[in-house]
């Protein structure tokens, strides 16, 4: 037998990917396209910077400039003579509360403040506290007033009552300040509202305020 003959297989070549020449032209054109691209990224990225900086600067002015109401405080409030069953006859409501301004930069013009004392909703005591006068920012001012005589609407009846209320422990009031006020800022001043700050307040048998009621922030609303 013949040795078998071996046929020869031809492997084809894998077809190699062509180089592509490009013109000087097509790499200027690339290049100024990266070009392009880079500037207009800088550019919006210092655009974003600087948007975010006057953000942050304009919420900082709106924080300084946005005005806090004024904050009313009860320091004290004191009845003498409430344990003297004919003490009406030189019924004395003593008084003190702070005003403070919190705001940073706006001022605030009191043009006049006005307390009223209520019992059971019955308005016993009224009087002017201050006339007008001008509050800086981060300042506090002491009203204080001694209500007597004219000023307070005390009769045997109504001390009754509080005689009565006494004997369970405690004498509640309502102390109303009202007040025009305007804010300022610099040269500008706002249009005047009504402030009107409420603050109930609890007495002790002795007729002084009770610790839990002394130093209280008292709610504080406006209208025009």
């Amino acid at each position: 037998m013949s040795t078998a003959q071996q046929v020869p297989i031809q492997h084809e070549r894998e077809a190699r990917p062509l180089k592509r020449h490009h013109s000087a032209s097509y790499y200027v054109h690339r290049a100024r396209d990266s070009l392009t691209t880079r500037v207009s990224k800088i550019i919006c990225g210092i655009f974003l910077t600087l948007l975010f900086i006057v953000g942050i600067a304009a919420f900082i002015a709106w924080l300084s400039l946005r005005p806090h109401r004024p904050r009313i405080h009860i320091r004290n409030f004191l009845i003498p003579g409430l344990d003297q069953p004919t003490g009406f006859d030189n019924a004395e409501i003593i008084f003190n509360v702070t005003a403070r301004n919190s705001n940073q930069v706006i001022g605030y013009y009191y043009d006049s403040v006005e307390a009223f004392v209520h019992y059971r909703n019955q308005v016993i005591g009224y009087a002017p506290l201050v006339d007008s006068f001008y509050q800086e920012p981060k300042n506090t001012t002491i009203l204080y007033k001694v209500l007597s005589g004219a000023t307070l609407n005390v009769t045997s009846d109504s001390w009754s009552e509080f005689r009565n209320d006494r004997a369970l422990g405690t004498v509640v009031f309502r102390l109303d300040v009202t007040g025009m006020v305007r804010f300022k800022v610099s040269t500008w001043d706002s249009k005047r509202h009504r402030m009107h700050s409420n603050c109930e307040i609890g007495v002790s048998p002795d007729g002084s305020i009770l610790a839990s009621y002394k130093n209280k922030r008292c709610p504080v609303y406006f209208s025009n």
